[in-house]
C-alpha cells in the first residue's frame, strides 16, 4: 500500500512544481495554452490505452466497459457541477482570477479531477506488482498546466505564495491516498470490476478535458494547440510502447 502512496503522490507533486514555476517565472496566455493542449493529449493517450484498451484486456464483457465509462462520465459531470456553483468553474482559467476564499471550491474540484488519476495508478499495481508508467507520466504531465494555471489566478487573487504552494501539496497528499486506495480496496476484486474501474476513471477525465482543459487549450494556443494535443498524444504512446518492449 505505501508503494501505491509513494507513486501516486510522484504523480500529483507536478502540482506543486507547477505551483513553483507559477510563482517564479510569468508564463503568458499562449504559451501556457500549447502546454495545455500537450497534457491533454497526454491523458487523451492514457485514457484510450491505459484504462480503455486495459480494461477490456481485463474483461471482455462489453457491458462492463459501456456502463462503467457512461456512469464515470455522468458521476464527474454532476459533482463538478455541483463544485462549480461552489465557484470553482474557472479553476483551470488561464486568465483568471481566484480570491482566498474560494480555497474550498479550488481543493475540491482539483481532488475531483484527480481522484479517478490517481485511483488507477494504484489499480494499476495490481498486475505484477509495477506501476503503469504511461498513466503516472501522463498524470504528472497533464498536472503541469493545471497549477501553473491556478497558481496565476491565485497570485492574482493576491494569495501568498507560501499558501498556494500548501495548498498544492495538500491535494497531492490527499491524491496521493487516492492512489493507496485504489489498491487497497481492489486488491481482491474480479477482473470484471476491475475494468469497470479503469472505465469509470476514463469517462470522468474524458469529461474533465472536454470540458475545462480543451476550451482553455484553443482559447489561448490558437489552432496549433491540436497540433500539441497531438504532440502530447504521440510521445505518450511513445512512453506506452517503450513499456511494453521493457517487459
Amino acid at each position: 500500500m505505501l508503494n501505491a502512496f509513494f507513486w501516486g503522490f510522484v504523480a500529483t507533486f507536478s502540482l506543486f512544481v507547477g505551483g513553483l514555476i507559477g510563482i517564479l517565472f510569468k508564463i503568458s496566455k499562449r504559451p501556457l495554452g500549447l502546454i495545455m493542449a500537450f497534457g491533454a493529449g497526454v491523458l487523451f493517450s492514457a485514457v484510450a490505452y491505459e484504462l480503455v484498451y486495459k480494461s477490456l484486456e481485463t474483461s471482455a464483457k462489453g457491458g462492463v466497459f459501456l456502463f462503467g465509462i457512461l456512469s464515470g462520465a455522468v458521476t464527474f459531470f454532476m459533482v463538478d457541477l455541483l463544485i462549480s456553483k461552489m465557484g470553482a468553474s474557472g479553476r483551470k482559467k488561464i486568465a483568471g482570477s481566484h480570491p482566498e476564499n474560494m480555497a474550498l471550491p479550488i481543493i475540491l474540484a482539483t481532488i475531483l479531477d484527480g481522484i479517478p488519476e490517481t485511483l488507477v495508478i494504484g489499480i494499476s499495481l495490481l498486475t505484477g506488482g509495477k506501476v503503469g508508467i504511461g498513466i503516472l507520466v501522463a498524470v504528472f504531465i497533464s498536472n503541469l498546466p493545471e497549477a501553473i494555471a491556478g497558481t496565476s489566478g491565485m497570485m492574482a487573487g493576491a494569495w501568498k505564495k507560501s499558501r498556494i504552494l500548501l495548498l498544492w501539496l495538500f491535494i497531492a497528499v490527499v491524491c496521493a491516498f487516492s492512489s493507496m486506495a485504489g489498491y487497497a480496496l481492489f486488491k481482491n476484486a474480479s477482473p470484471s470490476v476491475i475494468s469497470f474501474i479503469q472505465t469509470f476513471a476514463g469517462g470522468a477525465i474524458l469529461v474533465m478535458l472536454s470540458n475545462t482543459m480543451i476550451p482553455e487549450a484553443y482559447e489561448h494556443g490558437g489552432k496549433l494547440a491540436g497540433i500539441f494535443t497531438v504532440l502530447g498524444f504521440t510521445i505518450a504512446v511513445f512512453v506506452g510502447v517503450l513499456e511494453v518492449l521493457a517487459v
